[in-house]
């Protein structure tokens, strides 16, 4: 019966898995760059995955006059739409820019607008903001908020990141292990975030994409494992958190890579980003944990089996996107 058990609950989390993405939900980008001329060069990118009956669409002001045809690409997550419109002496400064559908989707829009004169300002519209105005320049407080909104938006819809951070919480116990476990897994993304949106250093995407995959399926393991014993990851968690930190912090970078800095706030906006994206981490430890110590003395009746329940669907996931990311760059 043990064995039957192991074997459903191993089905179910991959089929689970099957349908899974690590970001389903993607913010689509909206990107605007004008010239002295007043034509503006339109691009437009949109997640492949989004929910049934939804239908993104840009809205730009009435007096921008296509000049050519969407050109259409198509990507493995992405379909990116291109042309040229003519917003004339009006150009683009003091009008709306929107994103039609959003009441209708559970994602948002990044906008990024660059004027003629090489300025840049940048705007997240969603369901409970549908419209941007177009300002002449971007206030400190409107970055700092929007890049914090973007890192807990981030964290919260990237799925391979979740499963990461509930996998240390489960791993480790006593309050000073957990304390220093994932303040290590925050100083190692902050440091390879920081690197990788500066361009300091470049890394393939699918490669470390794969080797995020791999330190969650390492972790679900780990986590499975029966008590014979203590290894090296029960040993050294913070130095286990801080190494596979460091991966996610590639993946982090090429998320705001996607979204761009404003070229006058960078220390600003990168600082915000990172802030929120250890706001969207506290969302998830701090429940956790509150649950885990309201439960008490009840966990330990949990059978064994359904105990390790979490670390199957951690492993589960984690091995389809191992074989998935594996398979694209092959």
């Amino acid at each position: 019966m043990s064995v039957r058990r192991t074997l459903t609950i191993t089905a179910l989390c991959g089929c689970i898995a099957g349908g899974a993405s690590s970001h389903p939900l993607a913010p689509a980008l909206l990107a605007l760059e004008a010239e002295p001329t007043g034509e503006v060069a339109v691009r437009w990118k949109l997640s492949r995955l989004q929910p049934t009956g939804s239908e993104l669409r840009p809205v730009l002001p009435p007096h921008c006059q296509a000049l050519d045809a969407p050109r259409v690409t198509v990507g493995d997550s992405q379909v990116s739409e291109s042309w040229r419109v003519d917003c004339g002496e009006q150009g683009l400064v003091g009008h709306t820019l929107a994103v039609s559908g959003l009441e209708r989707s559970r994602t948002d829009a990044l906008i990024h607008v660059r004027l003629a004169d090489g300025r840049s300002v940048r705007g997240l519209v969603n369901a409970g903001q549908a419209v941007f105005l177009v300002p002449a320049r971007e206030s400190t407080m409107s970055v700092a908020r929007d890049y914090v909104g973007l890192g807990v938006e981030h964290l919260l819809t990237g799925l391979d990141h979740v499963l990461f951070v509930i996998g240390l919480v489960l791993l480790v116990s006593g309050w000073r292990a957990l304390v220093a476990t994932v303040t290590s897994f925050t100083l190692g993304h902050s440091v390879t975030l920081s690197f990788a949106t500066l361009g300091w250093v470049r890394v393939p995407t699918l490669l470390f994409e794969l080797a995020i995959a791999f330190s969650i399926l390492l972790l679900g393991a780990e986590l499975a494992r029966r008590d014979d014993g203590v290894s090296w990851l029960r040993r050294w968690p913070w130095a286990m958190a801080f190494g596979f930190g460091l991966l996610h912090g590639f993946g982090f970078a090429g998320a705001l890579n996607e979204i761009g800095l404003p070229q006058g706030d960078i220390p600003l906006a990168l600082l915000s980003f990172n802030i929120g994206v250890e706001l969207g981490q506290l969302m998830i430890v701090v429940p956790l944990v509150a649950g885990i110590v309201l439960a008490g003395e009840r966990l330990a009746l949990v059978p064994p089996l359904l105990a390790r329940v979490p670390a199957y669907v951690i492993g589960s996931l984690a091995a389809y996107w191992c074989i998935e990311r594996a398979a694209l760059m092959l």
